[in-house]
């Protein structure tokens, strides 16, 4: 049943990327992604719990539709060859979403080439990998997998919900270089973290019995935040909405436990039509103190069952068991504790080079009106520009990576639209489109990813859309 859970929970997970706004000048939040990126706005803000708004969805494993498709098929049949023999353990299940909360960006009246920017946003992230031993056991069980050592570092998973408190400074060095750092204030909701587990189930055979099992555990398991949400929920004497708003409320406003992180970032002019930029993102740490549990087990023992010696042993085979559970749990302890516990933020790193060519569109910075925003450091705008973009988050197992080659068009000072191809662990076939819209002083921007699995969402690895809505204001420096 874990099993099956899992599968399903797969096929709603995602990954962080948001290639298509990463360098899309003509947006706010693409600030978010590169605090040194070269900014051409007076100020900007974002309207609120909609100035931007990302969902993403995927699975490298399997598919809804490699399991539920009407094909003829039977289920137990393709949940043995998809999920049970077609998983490994280095599939990924990741997800997340983003809500911005505020986000406010102004130039500074003393120094033009400085921008600042402030604001709060909302964030739920997690990671899991098919624990492709522990399914096999519980499927197959072990009986026909003498000698087998089931490997128990297979569970390996994070999460967590969480606001981000966040404050940027952004400085055009000169024509050329613009940088920027961002510091963050992290106030956990809940987590959860299992990430350094090993060890291994193996069973042989016996000398005194049919089989010999050995257990060698370390795993351990830690939660914040979550017991407290739980004790509500089973206390009939407290509205259940009333006390959840109630504690969410309390650590949202750092009542919770808490971490400091940053973001760095620039933007480098090659020459006047090609660009190089790099951020590196979410650099910090959540300490949890409160509402925490750790589960662990830790040991090894060895085991042929019960010996019964009969007739001695026949009245009380209760005893036999009991002795035996005692000896198992003082060679192979579970605990919990109250402790404190350290956890990292997911760290990403972008890197893109561009290169604008075709008609230079007419810089509008120097008036009181609706203007062009994006370019290089120069404040030179042109029709096309194409590049390419690596992202990479840092995950359990490893780096996770992404390579995107993009075009983006320019009609103007009114509409930009930019296309991508993205191969990762997800897809190789990812092609993404956004756009963004100037409408007076309001920009309004859509963008969406993998377009060719909206002909069967059900057989899609991965989707993923970004909206938002901000009152933009260039003006006159």
């Amino acid at each position: 049943m874990l099993t099956i859970l899992f599968v399903l929970f797969s096929v709603t997970c995602a990954g962080q990327n948001k290639q298509l706004l990463y360098d899309f000048n003509e947006v706010p939040q693409s600030l978010m992604l590169n605090p040194g990126m070269a900014t051409s706005f007076k100020w900007y803000s974002g309207i609120p719990l909609i100035s931007g708004i990302s969902f993403q969805a995927g699975s490298s494993g399997i598919t809804s539709n490699d399991l539920f498709a009407v094909d003829g098929v039977d289920f137990n049949t393709k949940f043995r060859e998809k999920v049970i023999n077609g998983m490994s353990f280095k599939d990924e299940l990741s997800g997340t979403y983003q809500i911005e909360l505020i986000n406010i960006g102004f130039r500074s009246r003393k120094n033009n080439n400085v921008f600042y920017s402030f604001g709060a946003y909302n964030e739920g992230d997690a990671i899991g990998y098919y624990f492709e031993d522990y399914a096999q056991l519980a499927y197959e069980g072990n009986t026909n997998n003498l000698n087998k050592k089931f490997d128990l570092s297979h569970l390996k998973t994070r999460g967590e919900i969480l606001n981000v408190y966040h404050f940027g400074i952004n400085k055009r060095v000169s024509n050329q270089l613009s940088v920027g750092i961002r510091a963050k204030l992290y106030a956990s909701f809940l987590n959860f973290s299992s990430t350094k587990n090993k060890g291994y189930f193996l069973t042989t055979e016996g000398q005194n019995n049919v089989f010999r099992t050995t257990l060698d555990a370390d795993i351990e398991i830690k939660t914040s935040g979550i017991f407290e949400l739980k004790n509500v929920l089973d206390d009939d004497a407290v509205a259940n909405g009333s006390g959840i708003s109630s504690i969410l409320t309390k650590r949202a406003l750092l009542g919770g436990n808490l971490g400091l992180g940053f973001d760095a970032g620039f933007t480098y002019n090659l020459d006047q039509r090609t660009t190089v930029t790099a951020s590196l993102l979410d650099v910090g740490f959540i300490y949890h103190t409160k509402d925490t549990r750790t589960y662990s087990l830790k040991g090894t023992a060895s085991t042929e069952g019960i010996a019964f010696f009969i007739p001695a042993d026949i009245n009380n085979p209760e005893d036999q068991w009991r002795n035996l559970v005692d000896e198992l749990e003082a060679l192979v302890p579970y605990t919990e504790s109250s402790e404190n516990y350290l956890t990292f933020r997911p760290t990403k790193l972008n890197a893109s080079i561009r290169r604008d060519f075709g008609k230079q569109i007419e810089s509008k910075e120097n008036c009181y009106c609706t203007s062009s925003v994006g370019g290089n450091n120069r404040g030179q705008v042109y029709k096309n520009s194409f590049g390419a973009h690596l992202y990479a988050i840092n995950r359990p197992r490893g780096p996770q990576a992404a390579l995107t080659a993009f075009y983006q068009y320019r009609f103007g000072t009114i509409m930009s639209l930019k296309s991508t191809y993205t191969v990762d662990k997800f897809s190789t076939t990812n092609i993404g489109l956004g756009g963004s819209m100037q409408i007076g002083a309001v920009n309004m921007y859509l963008m969406a990813d993998n377009l060719l699995s909206y002909r069967n969402i059900a057989d899609s690895n991965y989707a993923s859309i970004q909206f938002g809505f901000n009152i933009i204001s260039w003006g006159k420096k």
